[in-house]
């Protein structure tokens, strides 16, 4: 099954069917609570998921984090994701939702024609689907490409005087053969989803001594290193390894007396 990005946008189309991940919605609200004033962003996400669907899509698949809080939820979540959901509904003829590590309670957000997946994933031919802060079930891991969000993927640039930028980015890779593993079989490749909501940092994929997030991704049933880093306007940067850079150095800071 052929799995294209969609040019521009953090969002992964297949035969009929989108996937997009870590909408967070709600995440304003927290942000409010420490200072900061900003209005939501969701109805520009409802945009955007409509725009890149066009008109071949009948089915969306959110693979994890439609909200923000946790433990708890937010007036805002309460406020704003059934009828994000409801809108949703009437550009789609079918939803899933495979559950995140946020997503606590989300069933009494969701209308009654969203179908909530487990964090075990969902698979669809030979395509997993799975929001990746947990392990995939054993028939999920039997598909060809595992697809998974969860890690906010993002590479970070440095210039020659320090200075840091990150934009979000694609990781796509392979798996290795393991004897030791848990799994009867193990998938091909995989395809790490950028967040769909841009207000959320990034977990940088080429600082070295900061690993990505999840079991499988940290497991070593992945080659990390040999796996294929794109911008989300399609330019491939090249092999995570090629791209590697050290973190930040703050000890020269911590030892300074003029702060």
């Amino acid at each position: 099954m052929d799995l294209q990005p969609v040019p521009g946008v953090p969002a992964l189309l297949a035969d009929g069917y989108m996937v997009i991940t870590d909408l967070h919605i709600g995440v304003e609200s927290g942000l409010r609570s420490k200072g900061f004033h900003l209005t939501s962003r969701t109805g520009e996400m409802f945009d955007a998921i409509i725009a890149a669907a066009g008109d071949s899509v009948s089915r969306l698949i959110v693979i994890g984090d439609v909200k923000d809080s946790v433990p708890g939820s937010t007036k805002q979540e309460y406020r704003e994701i059934p009828v994000f959901f409801d809108m949703l509904l009437e550009h789609f003829d079918r939803i899933d939702v495979v559950r995140g590590n946020h997503d606590t309670n989300i069933e009494e957000f969701l209308p009654g024609r969203v179908d909530l997946r487990p964090a075990s994933g969902l698979r669809l031919d030979e395509v997993g689907l799975v929001h990746g802060h947990t392990w995939p079930s054993e028939a999920v891991m039997a598909c060809d490409t595992l697809v998974m969000g969860h890690s906010h993927p993002s590479v970070m640039f440095r210039d020659g005087v320090g200075r840091q930028t990150s934009e979000p980015c694609w990781l796509r890779g392979r798996f290795r053969e393991a004897d030791d593993s848990r799994y009867a079989k193990l998938p091909d490749s995989f395809i790490v989803v950028p967040a769909f909501n841009r207000m959320l940092g990034g977990s940088p994929v080429n600082v070295l001594d900061e690993p990505l997030l999840g079991p499988v991704l940290t497991s070593p049933y992945v080659d990390l290193d040999g796996s294929d880093v794109y911008l989300l306007d399609g330019v491939c940067l090249g092999k995570r390894s090629d791209l590697m850079i050290e973190g930040r150095d703050k000890s020269r800071w911590k030892n300074r007396t003029d702060r």
